[in-house]
Parts: structure tokens; sequence; C-alpha cells
């Protein structure tokens, strides 16, 4: 009888330790993270129920005479090059900062529309725990990354093309930022997603990954000096963080403590080589951006980015205590204004939201809350890969 007692006794106390486990509270969500749902969650809703209502667009839905690549290559055309006023017929020239509006850009288009509806479904995905949401994604993923009749190639070999010049040029890598977000969302769907998609996802931005890695272009753009070196990283880190590649994440966190930080911010938290563009305003809370995304992305508790800072004192809060007060209060920007979308800028910026729930400012969510968070403009949103940031965190 002790005996039996005893073994009731041990299966009670399993039952109750493995149910207590089970049941154990999820960590408390930050200030910022309520804050940020509270804002969005009536627009990711609508976002959502828009969502549930497309059909996949991919690369292969439209294409351009002027495109080298086949029906699966993403194509695009550089945005400041125009026509030879004296020479129409010929190479197109540059005009720094000036967008040609008569470029194709349809690809882009697809992608960024691609990006929105991932990005609003698993925002949903997170908030109500309704599997019809990623039913809805894994259609869109498929299309894009599994069924070869649609799927986009995974390289960029014919990005931001010059007519006369570039079948293809390294600065095009800059337009797959806004699979970023697809990456995340996969994350957070991931559980309630079928192993085949899964798999064949995966596989696909492992493909792309090492394509961005070791083709000429990638390397290339790989050690640019300015915001596209910082959004080559920012890709690679999203994607090789999908991918669960310890390997290539440990490298761009070298990266940026070794390279990106110390070599593109001075040591009062501007960014110097962005400064001299024609859009200096727009070009710095870019970069900034995308540093502190790479800090979102890579920061563990054995290695946190948020916290480094280098020999001369840069580091990311640097970075944003010094734009901070032109995103505040724009009339204090002192440097010239953008040639272009000067009044366009600043929205609801990434770095406020994720750099205020690391360093409790509260003034940098005030500032998050107060500015636009669904911008139309596209040049906006071209630059603002980041739109749903409650799957960040």
């Amino acid at each position: 009888m002790k005996k039996l007692f005893a073994a009731i006794l041990i299966a009670v106390t399993c039952l109750t330790q493995s149910s207590f486990v089970y049941k154990q509270p999820l960590p408390d969500k930050s200030t910022a993270e309520k804050t940020a749902e509270q804002i969005l969650k009536k627009q990711i809703m609508a976002e959502a129920a828009w969502a549930m209502q497309q059909q996949p667009v991919t690369v292969t839905a439209s294409s351009s005479p002027r495109s080298a690549g086949g029906k699966h290559d993403f194509f695009s055309e550089a945005d400041y090059f125009w026509p030879d006023p004296k020479n129409p017929e010929g190479p197109y020239i540059n005009r720094d900062g000036l967008t040609n509006p008569d470029n194709f850009v349809e690809h882009r288009k697809a992608m960024i529309r691609f990006s929105k509806i991932v990005g609003a479904l698993a925002s949903a995905y997170k908030i109500t725990g309704d599997v019809k949401y990623v039913r809805q994604a894994v259609i869109h993923l498929k299309a894009w990354f599994v069924d070869p009749e649609t799927m986009m190639n995974p390289s960029l070999w014919f990005a931001q093309a010059v007519k006369g010049q570039f079948t293809g040029r390294n600065y095009g890598i800059i337009d797959t930022i806004h699979l970023m977000e697809v990456a995340q969302g996969i994350i957070v769907m991931e559980k309630a997603m079928d192993a085949e998609t899964t798999a064949g996802v995966k596989k696909w931005f492992a493909d792309y990954t090492q394509w961005l890695m070791t083709s000429k272009p990638g390397m290339q753009e790989r050690d640019v000096k300015n915001n596209h070196a910082t959004c080559w990283a920012m890709q690679v880190a999203s994607f090789a963080k999908l991918c669960k590649n310890e390997v290539v994440l440990d490298s761009i966190r070298i990266r940026y403590k070794t390279i990106l930080l110390p070599r593109q911010m001075g040591t009062d938290g501007s960014f110097p080589l962005e400064l001299e563009r024609t859009k200096p305003y727009g070009y710095s809370i870019f970069n900034l951006d995308a540093m502190t995304m790479l800090c979102q992305i890579l920061s563990s508790p054995q290695d946190n980015l948020w916290n480094f800072e280098t020999a001369d004192g840069k580091s990311i809060k640097k970075g944003i205590s010094y734009l901070y007060p032109f995103v505040s209060d724009k009339s204090k920007w002192a440097l010239k204004p953008d040639v272009m979308y000067w009044d366009n800028w600043p929205v609801a910026q990434p770095f406020l939201l994720f750099g205020a729930n690391t360093y409790h400012e509260n003034a940098w969510l005030n500032t998050w809350k107060k500015l636009d968070h669904n911008p139309q403009v596209e040049e906006v949103i071209r630059n603002l890969p980041i739109r749903h940031p409650l799957i960040w965190f």
C-alpha cells in the first residue's frame, strides 16, 4: 500500500510540475511593445482584412524589354538616372537624389506589396492567434519562393540597371530590404505553417543569402562605405536568422562592431557620408533605422549590440541621440534640405520605437506615437522596410 501511495504521489507531482511548466506565463510585454500594439492594432487588422482578399503578384506578372534577365529574374532601373538631353537615345546620366518616374519599378512595387501582405498577416496572427492569416500568407509565400511557374530566382543580377551602361548593379541589392519583413513574418508564423512550405521557403532564403555573400555584386555591396553596406548586412542578418545560420549571424555581429559602426559614424553620432548626399536628412534617418535593426536582429544575451561602444565612443545610442532632436523638431536641422521628399520625412521611424524599448526613453516613444504610421508616398515606403514593428519584438 505504501508503494502504491508513493507511486501515486510521484505521478501527481510530475503531472503538477509539467502542468505548471506548461502554464507558465509569457514574459510581460514591454511598455514600447504595449504602446505599439495599442497604436497599431486597428491599422493592422484593417491591413490584414485587405491582405486576406489579395492574390499573389510576383516578378513573373510583369516584365520590361530593357531587362537582360529572364521571366523569373527581379529587374529594376536605378532611380537617379535620366536620359541625356544632349543624347536622348544614348546612355542615361546620373542626377543624384532626383528620381526618374519613367524607370521600370514594377518588380519593386510587387515586392513591397508582398512585404505589406505578409507583414500584416503575421502581425494579425501575432495579435489574434488565428491560423487563417497563416494559411493566406502561405499562398503568397509559395508563389514567390516555391512554385516553379511564379517564383523569383534567388539572386539579384539585374537590379538597378542603367540604360546603355549596366544590365544590373550591386546597388540594386538594396531593393530586397523589403523581404526582411517577409522573413520575420515567417519566423512569427512558422509553428503554424506546414513543413513542406517552411522547408521550401527557407531553402530560397538560404540560397539568396549565399548569393549575397559570395557573388560579385553581393561582395561589392558589402564593401560600399555608406547605407548600402548597412542594408546589405541588415538583410543578411534577417535572412540568416530565419535559417538559424549562427555562423553568418556571428560574422555580421563582427562586421557591425569592426566595420559598419566605426567607419560610418562620426564621433558626434552623425553619419558624415550620408550628410554629403543631396538628401542628407532622409539618408541619415534611413541609415540609422538600418543600424538600429541590426542591433534588434543580432543582439543576444551573450552579445548585446545595443550596449556596444567603440573605443572612441561610437554607439547606436549616440546615433539615436544625435538625430532625435532633428526628428522631434525638424526646424532644428541646420543643413540644407533634401532635394526631393523633404516634406515627407520623418515618419514613425523604427529607431525611435526600438531605441525607446531598449533604453526606456519615453521622449523617443512619444515622438514615435505622434508620427505617421501609414505613409503613402512611394519614396518613403521604399526607404522604410520596417512597417510592421510588432513582429520584431
